[in-house]
């Protein structure tokens, strides 16, 4: 027997004793088929609701029921959206859409610098598309986006609204920018994110950073250098540190620009190291330019002189030629030297900056900055004791520093005596500053060539080699810091720090003469100097290219800033102020030592 009821809906009773359906799990379709017949059980059931509603005469509950209806179509509507969303942000595999994945984003890591300090990262930039068939009026288009972006090409706007197709106006809106133009609900604006390589200090160690290329390439300094370090600690989700310190790097960059522009100089260089690790601290090129700007940068900013540029530096040579002849035997601090008068060698003569006209010890030599003196020891010990001791300094090749831009030294043709004393004190042989401070640092670690790194703790298996005696380089240390509380880099010193070091001055060579206007400065300290030669201690080098102001000698245009640098940076390195036997903590000279006139050479 069937019952009806007035819609015609026909529900059945199974007849007694016929065979009922097994049982089965249900499928998709029988799902999405009891979803259907739930839904209209509930509207016929809404139907009738509205219908007794009326039958009895009370509207208000008719009502009340259509609110109900409406209520529950909005929370089942926002609960499927909720669902929908958690989904997308916890199940979306990489890069589906809906993920909130930036296809073009980049996976190179953030550069950090040895305590965590930003130097480079990635932000969304935008590109802006326009599409002209949806613009209605051109002109006005035009004229509102110049006002939102004034960097925007007018020519390149005309092009893009004079076609017939959508294409890009501009790259690298910075997020404001966008907000800017989006704020004026244009038709046929679109965004396209695009992730940029930026630099947030700006001009600071911009040449050590280097760049990245939109694509997200390496093109030069550590990001060339790391590029494939950079994009695995990225993938990680890591941070990439470098060896520097923002501290030291800060404070570097202030001292190299107020040297520079007091010495009216056409450029500079400084650089900062840890003698035992080799590891690079600051590393400065003057003048600089902004990173984010690269393509307005003058061309004589663009240049890292640290790795790059090649200089004859004069008298800070004469520390690895001393050096030489002290581990060889060949001299001590008493063995003496002729400086009475100039040293003939062929057709040539070699004279002292400011001659002494008497006999000297190799102290003497040192302290002086005789050039006589280093070419009679360079001369004695012959070219191949010279050439082997160059070499083991790492002076005859490119430093083995991971930038792709440290440059190969001049080569050195022939090592007769002229060749040897010229090398003697810095003159007849190119090289780049971050080969002289890796060879100097050789003969402040107890005699090892450790390579310099950019990488934080050092390299860890790094192929050091032994260029002289623990002896020589305790003996050295000492020298240097004699040199700066009695001889020529007196102007270096900084209270209590005990800083050593070597004068540094050579005119450059100008339609192939020497021309004494076109001079180098430079300087190359330690500090601390005293201390056995495994202690910590650090090197600062300066060189002053070209200065105007007189007199342009290292110790008067590159001495000072050393001097400021240590001072500054000394508590940045964990370095206390202590007296030595030459002056007390305060920097006021022990009066048994008298002070010898140096020149500034």
């Amino acid at each position: 027997m069937s019952v009806h009821d007035h819609h015609g809906m026909d529900y059945r009773r199974p007849a007694p004793g016929r065979p009922q359906p097994r049982p089965q799990g249900p499928s998709v379709g029988g799902l999405f088929a009891a979803w259907g017949r739930w839904v209209a059980s509930c509207v016929w059931w809404m139907e009738h609701s509205f219908e007794r509603a009326r039958a009895d005469g009370r509207p208000e509950e008719d009502t009340r029921v259509r609110i109900f209806l409406i209520m529950a179509v909005f929370c089942a509507v926002f609960a499927c959206l909720a669902l929908g969303a958690a989904h997308a942000a916890l199940f979306a595999p990489r890069g589906a859409a809906g993920s909130g994945f930036n296809a073009n984003a980049l996976t190179r890591a953030d550069l950090v610098d040895r305590n965590g300090q930003l130097l480079a990262t990635n932000i969304t930039h935008y590109g802006l598309y326009i599409d002209p068939r949806e613009i209605w009026d051109p002109a006005s288009a035009k004229a509102q986006l110049r006002r939102a972006l004034p960097r925007v090409s007018a020519k390149r706007l005309d092009r893009v609204l004079g076609g017939d197709r959508r294409l890009l106006v501009l790259n690298g809106l910075t997020p404001s920018e966008r907000s800017a133009v989006h704020a004026l609900a244009l038709g046929g604006v679109s965004f396209e994110p695009e992730d940029r390589r930026v630099y947030p200090l700006g001009t600071s160690a911009v040449h050590l950073i280097g760049r990245a290329d939109t694509g997200g390439e390496g093109v030069s300094g550590s990001e060339l250098a790391f590029d494939k370090d950079i994009r695995a600690a990225g993938a990680a989700g890591e941070d990439f540190q470098l060896s520097i310190d923002l501290r030291v790097q800060g404070v570097v960059e202030n001292e190299l620009a107020a040297a520079a522009e007091a010495a009216g100089a056409k450029g500079a260089v400084a650089v900062v190291t840890d003698v035992q690790t080799g590891e690079v601290l600051a590393m400065a090129s003057w003048p600089t330019y902004d990173g984010n700007r690269r393509n307005s940068a003058p061309e004589e900013a663009l240049l890292n002189r640290v790795t790059s540029a090649h200089y004859e530096m004069g008298s800070v040579f004469k520390s690895f030629t001393v050096a030489a002849g002290i581990d060889t035997g060949r001299a001590d601090m008493n063995t003496l030297f002729d400086a009475s008068q100039a040293l003939q060698i062929g057709k040539r003569r070699i004279k002292d900056f400011h001659a002494t006209n008497k006999v000297l010890t190799l102290e003497e030599v040192y302290l002086h900055s005789s050039n006589i003196g280093t070419s009679r020891l360079a001369v004695e010990m012959g070219g191949d004791v010279m050439r082997d001791y160059f070499q083991r300094l790492g002076l005859l090749d490119a430093a083995p520093i991971e930038l792709k831009e440290s440059a190969r030294p001049s080569h050195i043709r022939k090592w007769d005596d002229s060749t040897l004393a010229s090398l003697s004190f810095g003159y007849g042989v190119m090289v780049t500053p971050i080969q002289y401070v890796a060879a100097y640092a050789s003969l402040a670690n107890g005699g090892r060539y450790v390579p310099l790194t950019l990488r934080k703790g050092g390299l860890p298996n790094a192929r050091t080699r032994q260029v002289v005696s623990p002896e020589t380089s305790a003996t050295m240390l000492d020298l240097m810091r004699r040199n700066v509380t009695r001889g020529s880099g007196r102007f270096a010193d900084a209270a209590g720090l005990r800083v050593g070091g070597k004068t540094g001055s050579a005119n450059k060579l100008v339609n192939g003469r020497y021309d004494p206007t076109h001079a180098v400065g430079s300087f190359a300290a330690v500090f601390p100097a005293d201390g056995p030669v495994t202690a910590k201690r650090y090197t600062i080098f300066v060189l002053v290219d070209e200065p105007s102001s007189y007199p342009r000698t290292g110790g008067y245009v590159a001495a000072p800033a050393v001097g400021k640098i240590a001072d500054r940076i000394a508590p940045f390195l964990g370095v206390e102020r202590k007296a030595d036997r030459w002056s007390t903590a305060l920097g006021e000279k022990i009066p048994e030592f008298q002070d010898v006139e140096g020149d500034g050479r």
